[in-house]
């Protein structure tokens, strides 16, 4: 069975269930209330009421949630509001009508007695004008409906209670009128849900009625997503308690008024709210009792009527294709986080089509902030207004409820026709873009302007981020098996690539579910070439890549490809993703998609995405297809030569030497033997290594060697790096690579040919290859005679120093 919740007040739950909840002020010491009950005894015994007494109220006020209220302190409290002559000032009823709900709330067993008194001193001495009072107002209907609500009360107090509630909210709520509307309006909620709860009550149609009409009035309080929660649980409440006492006629009515017969003045924002807080006392059903058939028949109207008012809202914006009224904007709004609280619902299109939008537009707002940002930042304008409003947002308890939002969004997903799913992922996968295209100028405009509102974007971004990743995850398991044709599954996975390329700068973890779902849609994807090639087509070409086209910030900002990092987290996706398919790539596709953004981000320079180039060389230079063998050779051997310019012009600045070791060893193994490209690479190597020695001799003091020649000095790297090829190099390179080695061993001091002959020695001894061990040994021992003779020290060096020879020579060869 659906257990009422056991509250003591009301108002504060649904203040806590909405997220409105303040800070509660220090309650007073106990030797503050004594004083104050005796404040007031004294107020009552000389007849007079002045400020401190008015003090001693507040102070009683604000010690609720410990003050115990007892019948001799109520009854004191009736004596003031029915004094004859006792002139209390206005402002102290609500106070007192406060103390009196406490008692009536948290008494075990209030005084019969003294609750039909209190009842009739409210009702003709305390209730005044309401209609000007916005506080006297919500106290009023606050105590009203606890007097209802009270066990202890009589029928008569009760049924007079409920007719001057009725009358008072006949009256108007004059809650617009206030700015603490927030403090006020859970108050009349709870009256109001006191009320509801009273069994057998002839006025629980009118009473009802307001709390669905209120919403649309004039002098009625504004909507919002908050107070929507408010009305979700204070429906629950009512429900759950009425399934607590057994009182089924109040289940039925509700039903009646709010799921199945809506009168047409009710707002669609309380329906909807009210909807769900039947969905969510229906959720709260345990296996057995006697109200597990009758909640059971509400959840389908209860979920029909949710239906209902999306379908209306969907027909309003033309499917969300027009911009949305602040009304539609909030009734979005409201929808999404009331499925939140609601519990399982059952899958309808309406709903996923709704929760989509919700996500993409409301709760990840990122494509309406761009462009305010841009506007405010290129203009000169503060971008305060646009701080406040992101900073409203990433505090509002519609953002902190988003990863349950996109969860239920997900579970809808999985269970609605393809059609719809379809609509959904076209949505999601365009946002991708969106906020790619839409980050990148404003990270461009705000970085070192103002970190703290770009930071602020980025923690909305993340969490979208997320939901993009478990989205693409539900598609997978959905659209990657046999039920649907190869083609689809290749258009699915291809999407879901290109729109998570879109979202990897804001990707801060490893995620499991983005590693699931990329071996997923790669694996789909290897399996056609024409799949492969559209993917790397994409990739924005080298002329965007450096213009920064979609960034054209009116001159504002000079253009760095360089410092945009939206785009280079964009191409590293790229360089990371495409050696998995390699092989599947036509060389033209290869030679015009891939080739210049692969040798533009070889000179970026952060290590990480210069290294993911190196790789991407490394894997085309071993990748094979015998399609397209002949034409991969020649490009291989082509690019050789450009590949080695461009790392060694940037190293050791910006080319990592693990990329260039890569990228090195698998050109060495995999151009054919005796390639006048191998040549090249070698001897570009070995220029590159004299002039790197050149600069650490040129300190001039032997010892200068000693101390620069480290394990990571980029000298001795491209050394290593040479030493290594003596044993990845063909027969007919080798001994090309010998010369070259020992000529630059021998210009060095002493110290260091001894440590490089020690390598050699090491990795000679270590070789088991029986064919080319037998040169390296007779060449090692002929260089280790020359480096003892340092006579011919000074010929050796100069003849190292030749330059090295036009790349076209060796293309030639």
């Amino acid at each position: 069975m659906a257990k009422q919740p056991n509250i003591v007040f009301l108002e504060e739950w649904l203040r806590t269930s909405s997220g409105a909840a303040a800070k509660n002020p220090s309650p007073p010491s106990a030797r503050e209330i004594i004083h104050a009950w005796s404040d007031l005894r004294e107020s009552l015994r000389h007849r007079s009421f002045s400020s401190h007494h008015f003090h001693s109220l507040e102070v009683l006020v604000r010690s609720q949630f410990s003050l115990h209220v007892a019948d001799p302190q109520a009854k004191l409290l009736v004596s003031l509001l029915s004094s004859p002559g006792l002139s209390l000032p206005r402002e102290s009823f609500p106070l007192l009508l406060r103390l009196l709900y406490i008692w009536v709330r948290k008494s075990f067993r209030p005084s019969t007695a003294i609750l039909d008194s209190a009842v009739e001193v409210v009702l003709s001495r305390a209730l005044g004008d309401c209609r000007t009072d916005p506080l006297l107002f919500s106290e009023a209907v606050l105590l009203l409906g606890a007097f209802c609500f009270a066990p202890a009360v009589s029928q008569k107090s009760k049924g007079d209670s409920l007719k001057c509630l009725v009358n008072v909210l006949h009256e108007g709520s004059p809650i617009s009128s206030t700015n603490s509307t927030d403090s006020v309006v859970p108050n009349f909620l709870a009256g109001v849900g006191y009320a509801l709860s009273s069994s057998g009550s002839v006025n629980n149609s009118e009473i009802l009625n307001f709390l669905l009409e209120v919403w649309g009035h004039k002098d009625g309080p504004r909507e919002s997503v908050s107070y929507g929660l408010m009305v979700l649980h204070l429906i629950e409440w009512v429900v759950s308690g009425h399934v607590s006492s057994l009182a089924w006629e109040g289940i039925r009515f509700l039903s009646r008024r709010i799921l199945e017969d809506p009168d047409e003045k009710f707002v669609p924002f309380a329906i909807l709210m009210a909807s769900t807080g039947v969905l969510r006392a229906c959720s709260r059903i345990t296996s057995n009792g006697p109200g597990l058939e009758i909640l059971s028949q509400l959840r389908v109207p209860a979920e029909n009527r949710v239906e209902s008012v999306s379908i209306d809202l969907i027909s309003r914006t033309e499917n969300f294709s027009i911009v949305a009224t602040d009304g539609d904007r909030l009734l979005l709004q409201c929808l999404s986080i009331a499925l939140a609280r609601s519990g399982h619902i059952s899958p309808r299109p309406a709903l996923l089509l709704c929760l989509s939008s919700a996500l993409l537009v409301e709760i990840f707002p990122l494509r309406r902030l761009y462009p305010k940002v841009l506007q405010h930042s290129l203009s000169s304008c503060s971008t305060k207004p646009v701080e406040d409003e992101v900073r409203e947002h990433l505090d509002s308890i519609l953002f902190k409820e988003a990863g349950t939002i996109a969860g239920i969004f997900c579970n809808l997903y999985v269970s609605i026709d393809d059609e719809n799913r379809s609509k959904v992922e076209s949505s999601v996968w365009n946002y991708c873009r969106d906020v790619y295209l839409g980050h990148r100028p404003v990270a461009l405009v705000l970085h070192g302007r103002d970190d703290n509102l770009l930071a602020d974007l980025g923690k909305i971004a993340e969490p979208a981020f997320l939901m993009v990743v478990v989205f693409a995850l539900a598609v997978t398991k959905q659209k990657l098996s046999s039920k649907y044709p190869q083609e689809s599954q290749r258009e699915v996975s291809l999407r879901i690539l290109v729109a998570f390329s879109c979202v990897e700068y804001f990707r801060r973890m490893r995620l499991a579910e983005y590693m699931d779902t990329i071996r997923a849609v790669v694996a789909s994807i290897q399996e056609k070439e024409s799949t492969c090639t559209s993917f790397v087509e994409s990739i924005p070409s080298y002329l965007d890549l450096t213009k920064g086209k979609e960034c054209s910030l009116s001159g504002e900002i000079e253009y760095n490809w360089s410092k945009d990092d939206v785009q280079t987290a964009r191409i590293l996706f790229y360089l990371r993703v495409i050696p998995t398919f390699i092989e599947r790539l036509p060389s033209n596709v290869f030679r015009d998609s891939v080739a210049p953004t692969m040798f533009l981000y070889m000179g970026h320079p952060n290590t990480k995405v210069a290294q993911a180039s190196h790789s991407l060389f490394a894997a085309f230079l071993s990748s094979g297809n015998d399609s397209f063998e002949n034409e991969q050779a020649s490009l291989k051997e082509q690019f050789t030569y450009y590949y080695m310019l461009r790392s060694l012009e940037v190293y050791p600045d910006i080319t990592p030497f693990e990329g260039l070791a890569s990228g090195v060893g698998a050109l060495v193994r995999h151009l054919p033997a005796g390639s006048a490209a191998i040549f090249y690479c070698i001897d570009s190597l070995a220029e590159k290594s004299n002039a790197l020695c050149s600069t650490v001799l040129s300190h001039g003091e032997p010892n200068t060697w000693n101390s620069l020649l480290g394990e990571n000095e980029p000298c001795k790297k491209i050394f290593d790096l040479l030493l290594h090829l003596l044993s990845l190099s063909d027969i007919q390179v080798l001994p090309h690579l010998m010369k070259l080695v020992a000529q630059l061993i021998v210009q060095l001091p002493r110290d260091a040919q001894n440590m490089f002959l020690n390598d050699l020695y090491s990795q000679v001894a270590d070789s088991d290859d029986v064919t080319r061990k037998p040169t390296l040994v007779s060449w090692l021992q002929s260089l280790s005679y020359l480096c003892s003779q340092s006579s011919s020290r000074a010929h050796d060096r100069a003849a190292s120093s030749s330059s090295l020879a036009d790349p076209i020579r060796y293309a030639r060869l």
